[in-house]
């Protein structure tokens, strides 16, 4: 293999991602869809452009240009960048506890209220864009953008859907080593279908209703089975750094980079690659398995911290419980420890079937071990609320645990969000998917700052 990229290197990598408890920090990411309010059309390039150059000039964002193009701005360890169809993403800092988390997201939502409500451009907060087919979405001009829209038709059904038309909510965390690091990964990966029961908010498309409380969450199983999903051999006594890094290895590249060129790599793993079969005169670079890194979307996702993926974009209050929710499991032995103790029993096909019937059921799903989903999230939420309280960090609004209201309301509820939303569009909207835009229910039905 390369000398100067070896798997032992790879390896290492991940393996100096292990942080001291003191060092742990959260991360959270969360995407909106832009709308005209005028016409409901989503915002393009041109309208995100403006947005982003009033964000410079007003807030001192650092504009990031991909040749003449404006892609992205950053700003105190945080950026706002634009996903392949228009979507607006926020990757925060890593922040060392949830207040410091949502007055980030509160300080976004701020300026972006700010710029746009001069320009007639509103955000919604849900899973899947509800109104417009794919064919009215333009792709944004991002190099890479360009070169997975053709290779997504070719390995799976829903790939351009997942692109254009899917919003998501991320949390991110730190591990102390490989153990700790396994641990939250399998807790995680098995856990997750609680998060997208409690997040299902995507039951539109076109305009119509699907059989799907999460109809994003199965756009993702129809999108490459290579790269996306729920990962087995995570459950498996091998599991480790070096188990990851082989799984990379072996996944199709999209590109590489070169003199400010994008390189089709689709064709080659990264192994085809670290083993020079392809470009003998093109040398790996650690560049390259950092990109390659981010081209493998599954449910958990390792790096040098740890990706939780699975659930829909919301309203505001919903970005700040997600990292309430795991921060409360994953950064508190006690509750990570007993709840790998009660779960490590269920199997991969079990889980896998966890994740398939909660996508079309939400909370009315049952968990292996044929607990009613609505009942296994209230012991959980429970665990996570405890957790928090033990972190013991406070301001004059309480503890952390402040933060899993939301997530507390829908259970008392008993129904999924989507749920809401179709009862609505089958009784008070008779079918009018426009009204999701103009009676701005999410500022009706709960309240946005947090």
């Amino acid at each position: 293999m390369n000398s100067t990229l070896s798997k032992n290197l790879l390896v290492q990598i991940f393996s100096d991602g292990c942080k001291k408890k003191s060092k742990w920090r959260i991360g959270t990411e969360h995407e909106k869809f832009g709308f005209k309010k005028k016409s409901l059309e989503p915002i393009n390039f041109k309208d995100i452009n403006e947005i982003f150059l009033k964000l410079s000039k007003k807030y001192n964002w650092e504009k990031i240009f991909e040749g003449s193009n404006l892609i992205a701005l950053k700003k105190n360890h945080a950026s706002i960048t634009l996903e392949p169809g228009g979507q607006i993403e926020l990757s925060g800092a890593p922040m060392e506890d949830l207040f410091e988390t949502c007055k980030e997201v509160n300080q976004h939502q701020s300026e972006l209220d700010d710029i746009c409500k001069e320009m007639g451009i509103d955000f919604l907060g849900m899973g899947l864009l509800p109104k417009w087919q794919i064919n009215k979405i333009k792709l944004m001009p991002k190099k890479r953008y360009k070169i997975m829209s053709n290779h997504m038709p070719k390995v799976g059904s829903k790939g351009l859907d997942m692109m254009f038309r899917t919003a998501t909510i991320q949390a991110n965390y730190d591990f102390s080593s490989e153990c700790d690091m396994i641990k939250k990964m399998r807790v995680s990966q098995s856990l997750q279908p609680v998060i997208i029961a409690l997040y299902a908010n995507s039951p539109f498309i076109d305009g119509k209703v699907t059989n799907y409380k999460s109809f994003r969450s199965y756009i993702w199983t129809k999108t490459d089975k290579k790269r996306c999903g729920v990962l087995p051999f995570i459950y498996e006594s091998s599991f480790s750094f070096e188990r990851y890094v082989d799984y990379l290895l072996d996944i199709p590249m999209y590109f590489i980079v070169r003199n400010n060129e994008y390189i089709n790599m689709t064709r080659y793993t990264f192994r085809n690659f670290l083993k020079k079969k392809v470009f003998n005169k093109t040398e790996p670079t650690l560049a390259d398995w950092k990109v390659h890194l981010t081209t493998v979307f599954p449910e958990v996702r390792l790096k040098s911290f740890i990706e939780l993926r699975g659930a829909d974009g919301g309203p505001w209050s919903r970005v700040c419980a997600l990292p309430a929710f795991w921060t409360g499991i994953l950064y508190d032995q006690e509750n990570l420890d007993v709840t790998w103790s009660e779960i490590n029993h269920w199997n991969y096909s079990e889980i896998l079937n966890f994740y398939q019937n909660v996508r079309k059921n939400g909370l009315n799903t049952f968990t292996p071990d044929g607990e009613k989903l609505s009942d296994f999230a209230k012991k959980i939420i429970k665990k996570s609320n405890d957790g928090l309280v033990r972190r013991n960090i406070k301001t004059d609004r309480g503890n952390e645990s402040v933060f899993l209201e939301p997530l507390k309301k829908i259970l008392e509820s008993g129904k999924s969000p989507a749920e809401m939303w179709k009862k609505l569009f089958i009784s008070e909207w008779n079918y009018d998917i426009d009204m999701l835009y103009e009676t701005n229910y999410f500022k009706v039905l709960e309240n946005e700052k947090v």
